[in-house]
């Protein structure tokens, strides 16, 4: 059995759906601060937070719990520059809480939801695992200090653990039981849609980056392809494979306006956008060799078009309701 913690939320539930399909039965908590009750459809539903420390231990206590996949951060950079106190306690000290009750419970294995922020701006183009992680914000940072956790918890107490770090997470389960659903929403693409369906103007930050058509580029990974890869990763460390962290991403880029002219040709209608300065901190490209995790897990993307991400994005956002006729 395996404990998914933030199960209910966007990645989580795509790798809930993942698992339960391989025949593992899944226990999910959640606290439903940005994770949505609807979405947890596999496994049985526990609503709580690693806050808790009771309440885990209660856990690991009634269920013979082998591994734990731990989605719960918060994953707003602007949002950690203001306040980094929220995403210290949680993203930080509630992943001890996490680790303490594991050890203390006997459970040696975890893949953990890491990020390209732990990176800060890219000094090779593309990045892979061996490049120096100099976070330059709160959020970036906390995510840093839980992988440093785990090597020490991997050093003193025998942990495995694999840490993923993902870059620009994008699209929705192909048969379309869940999706990307964010309040508020910060992400390209759906934002591009709220824009094709009159709810908002779109706004391109940069305009003028040293980059074939001026604006960034970002490498987009199918949430499912990201789910897939959790799934490998327990079986890489059930097959008794050392700790590790890998990239997961396309290895290669596309650039906002690409993904808008995607948008354009899957929905058939024009994104209306707004021009701006460019934001503090956005480098041009950012783009990552996930070479190790093909190596290791033998991983590789089933959905690296830009078409299917944007395809089964533009499924999902309809089923919610959300594609209203700007007409």
């Amino acid at each position: 059995m395996i404990l998914i913690i933030g199960g209910a939320g966007y990645i989580g539930a795509h790798a809930t759906k993942i698992v339960a399909g391989k025949g593992y039965r899944s226990i999910v908590l959640d606290n439903l601060s940005y994770g949505h009750r609807e979405f947890a459809k596999w496994g049985t539903f526990v609503e709580g937070s690693l806050a808790d420390v009771n309440l885990l231990r209660k856990l690991f206590k009634e269920y013979p719990i082998k591994a734990v996949m731990h989605f719960a951060g918060f994953a707003y950079v602007g949002e950690s520059v203001i306040d980094p106190a929220k995403y210290y306690r949680n993203n930080v000290a509630n992943t001890l809480n996490l680790l303490e009750a594991m050890r203390e419970a006997g459970v040696d294995k975890i893949i953990f939801s890491s990020t390209c922020a732990t990176y800060g701006i890219p000094q090779l183009i593309p990045i892979t695992e061996e490049h120096p992680q100099l976070p330059i914000n709160p959020y970036g940072r906390s995510k840093h200090m839980v992988e440093q956790m785990l090597k020490d918890f991997c050093f003193a107490y025998g942990m495995r653990y694999v840490a993923l770090r993902y870059f620009n997470a994008a699209g929705a389960d192909p048969d379309g039981e869940i999706g990307e659903w964010h309040e508020p929403e910060t992400h390209l693409i759906p934002l591009a849609f709220d824009a094709v369906c009159g709810h908002a103007t779109l706004q391109i930050f940069g305009t003028d980056y040293r980059t074939p058509d001026g604006t960034c580029i970002r490498d987009y990974i199918h949430v499912t392809d990201l789910a897939s890869a959790h799934l490998l990763a327990l079986e890489y460390l059930n097959s008794g494979g050392e700790s590790t962290a890998l990239n997961l991403g396309n290895g290669h880029g596309f650039s906002v306006r690409e993904v808008l002219t995607a948008v354009e040709q899957v929905t058939g209608r024009t994104v209306a956008v707004e021009e701006a300065p460019r934001r503090p901190g956005d480098p041009p490209v950012l783009v990552g060799s996930a070479e190790k995790a093909w190596q290791l897990l033998k991983w590789q993307p089933k959905y690296a078009s830009l078409e299917d991400i944007v395809t089964t994005a533009w499924r999902w956002y309809t089923i919610m309701g959300k594609a209203r006729s700007s007409r």
